[in-house]
């Protein structure tokens, strides 16, 4: 069922009558404090059945940039991935640009049915550039009008987020019982996912991942003057007492931020999976290709790995990562030579990995028993004398190891009996 029909489930509570939801009185318009000002910021009110909330909308042509890329950067991008054989949850094959929307919103901080989302961001392509609308709740009570006008523009299959898992969908259905009952179910988190992108991208390089420090760090854009996103909630109280809507202002301009941000780290993410970032290190090669093996794409995987290890012959991540795949390629020489390599210069948690996955192969392929208790023995000494890493994980490796090195005992003594 389209969204519009889903819309129309709503008509014996709500009118959508075009003529209701477009036009306001004069005596309507004079209720809304400070109009003036809203208009002079291209804020207008969207009217429904006496009710209102505001939306505004700017345009950014194609040659805006916002950090290291322009807009026109994104749709490029989306268009590479068209003719890409690369299969990732970030691909927008079959997509064109205008059929995304870079989504945010500001709300009050609260979880559950305290929660309460005022503002809805989002930024969509279009043949001229972008278009950038921005949904105010002007006071509690007001989220029909404020919801109908979102969600009979914006298709929520295809959001751009930077929510995480952490980001609660239901939040959209209020305490309101009308919204509760009759806003379409939508989905736990945004189709496109950019924190848990970060996350698998930059977490062990950058102390946080959150927005403002991808920011900072990847994508060369730095805030000047603008509104810290936990005031949002105080502001919005603020207005919704005082009417005033100078405070929002600055809310919207630093939820504008939020939502340019995600079309340029959209750009960036893609360019590092398609490989196309000229200036990717071998490090984030690597990130690409174990994110890329996560997501079922082996091959294209491997093909990061080999430029990672091109590029930096002593990155031994690289190598461990690849020595995976060649053993499942059958390339079992090459895995082994890998992983002698990793094992005798890699981190402590790289060398234990390497040696257990060699005492696979020594047991099973090169049918080795003895070489193959040698490399267990090491990796539980290795993993013993390794205090960097935390208990529950250690313990977890050690008892595994210790495992699979009394069952080779035992199997080396049925096929050595003594005597």
């Amino acid at each position: 069922m389209s969204l519009k029909n889903k819309l129309q489930r709503m008509k014996p509570y709500i009118s959508l009558k075009s003529a209701t939801a477009s036009t306001a009185s004069e005596k309507n318009e004079n209720n809304i404090d400070h109009l003036s000002t809203w208009k002079a910021n291209q804020v207008s009110p969207f009217w429904l059945d006496n009710d209102y909330c505001l939306i505004r909308e700017v345009h950014f042509p194609l040659s805006y940039k916002h950090g290291k890329y322009a807009l026109e950067d994104c749709k490029k991008v989306i268009e590479a991935w068209q003719y890409s054989a690369v299969a990732h949850p970030l691909s927008t094959k079959r997509h064109k640009a205008e059929d995304l929307f870079f989504f945010d919103t500001e709300t009050t901080g609260l979880r559950g049915v305290g929660s309460t989302i005022f503002l809805l961001g989002y930024a969509q392509f279009t043949s001229e550039g972008v278009t950038l609308k921005q949904h105010i709740l002007p006071k509690p009570g007001s989220e029909i009008p404020l919801y109908v006008s979102f969600l009979e523009n914006v298709d929520y299959t295809t959001l751009v987020t930077y929510n995480g898992k952490s980001f609660d969908w239901p939040q959209l259905q209020t305490r309101h019982t009308l919204i509760k009952e009759h806003v379409p179910k939508l989905p736990a988190v945004g189709h496109f996912d950019l924190y848990h992108a970060s996350r698998r991208m930059w977490k062990h390089t950058l102390d946080s991942v959150k927005l403002s420090e991808v920011e900072k760090h990847i994508l060369q854009f730095e805030r000047i003057d603008d509104l810290p996103g936990y005031l949002a909630p105080a502001i919005f109280f603020d207005f919704v007492e005082r009417n005033d809507p100078e405070g929002m202002l600055k809310v919207l301009d630093h939820n504008e931020k939020d939502i340019l941000s995600l079309i340029s780290l959209y750009t960036h993410l893609s360019h590092q999976l398609l490989g196309s970032d000229k200036k990717q290190t071998s490090e984030e090669k690597v990130f690409a290709g174990k994110w890329l093996h996560a997501a079922g794409d082996s091959q294209s995987a491997a093909i990061h790995l080999e430029n990672a290890l091109k590029m930096n012959k002593q990155n031994y991540a690289a190598a461990h990562e690849l020595a995976y795949t060649e053993k499942r390629k059958g390339n079992t020489s090459r895995a082994i030579n890998l992983w002698h390599e990793v094992a005798a210069h890699g981190t402590a948690r790289e060398k234990r990995e390497s040696m257990i996955e060699l005492a696979k192969i020594y047991e099973h392929t090169v049918k080795d028993i003895v070489k193959a208790i040698e490399l267990t023995k090491a990796a539980c000494e290795a993993a013993y004398q390794d205090g960097s890493i935390k208990k529950i994980p250690l313990d977890a490796f050690i008892q595994a190891a210790e495992h699979r090195l009394h069952r080779l005992e035992r199997k080396y003594c049925v096929l050595f009996p003594k005597e």
